[in-house]
Formats: C-alpha cells, sequence, structure tokens
C-alpha cells in the first residue's frame, strides 16, 4: 500500500511517548520521616506513576550524620551510590564502607542501613519492584 513507509514512524511515535526523560532536580523530594531514619529525602523518577510495569527506581538523599532504618524485606534492591561517602550496615551490624560509584545488592530477608558517615550528602539509587516503591 502506499502508506506502508508510515508504519514504523508511527509505530516509533508510540513508543516514544511513553519514554520519560527528566531531570533529578525536578521531581518532588518527599522528606522521609518515621523514628528510626534521620535526615533522609526520597525521590522516584520512575516508578508507578509513569506506567513502569515492574520497577521503580527511588532516589535518596541522606544527609551528613543521617541514616536509613535497619530493617529487611523480602524483596531484594539494587543499589548504585551517586555522590557522597557512607556504610551499608548488615544483618550482623559490620559496617561496609560505600563510596559514589558503588553498587550493592540486598537480598531478600536480608537485614540492612545506610549511613552517611562523610560531610557531604549520601545520595544513592534504589531500584525496586513498583509494587514497593
Amino acid at each position: 500500500m502506499i502508506w506502508d513507509f508510515l508504519l514504523p514512524l508511527v509505530h516509533n511515535r508510540r513508543h516514544t511517548a511513553r519514554m520519560k526523560i527528566v531531570a533529578l532536580e525536578d521531581v518532588p523530594k518527599i522528606t522521609v520521616d518515621a523514628p528510626d531514619i534521620k535526615g533522609a529525602v526520597k525521590q522516584v523518577p520512575v516508578g508507578i506513576a509513569d506506567g513502569s510495569p515492574t520497577m521503580s527506581l527511588r532516589v535518596f538523599t541522606v544527609d551528613p550524620g543521617g541514616y536509613t532504618p535497619y530493617h529487611s524485606h523480602p524483596w531484594e534492591h539494587i543499589n548504585y551510590i551517586l555522590a557522597g561517602t557512607g556504610v551499608m550496615v548488615d544483618e550482623a551490624g559490620a559496617e561496609h564502607p560505600i563510596v559514589a560509584g558503588n553498587y550493592a545488592f540486598v537480598s531478600p530477608d536480608e537485614k540492612h542501613q545506610f549511613r552517611n558517615t562523610g560531610t557531604e550528602a549520601l545520595q544513592f539509587i534504589c531500584l525496586v519492584p513498583k509494587e514497593r516503591e
């Protein structure tokens, strides 16, 4: 047919409409407020609201001296340290140094915590199943 050459263009247009590109500074900041958390902010650049079918990408920023909860849960998460220095605390209470550029994997049901031991913000990506956004 004469219009067949348009099919790839239409398909690509539909695919592009679902794509999302966003700068982190444009993503709303949510203060994580609980007794076992100190100085942590969460942002969700990609998640349920974007129609992500399986995963949510969260970014946490933890102030110097701050920390996430010491906890466990039945899902894994994958982390990438964007900035700062700190430690990850494991289920035995041992501290493992983390710095910008490190990757960290937390297994399901593994007790863990992120602590900022540096003088600047500790910032990391946390990839989790979308239901745990």
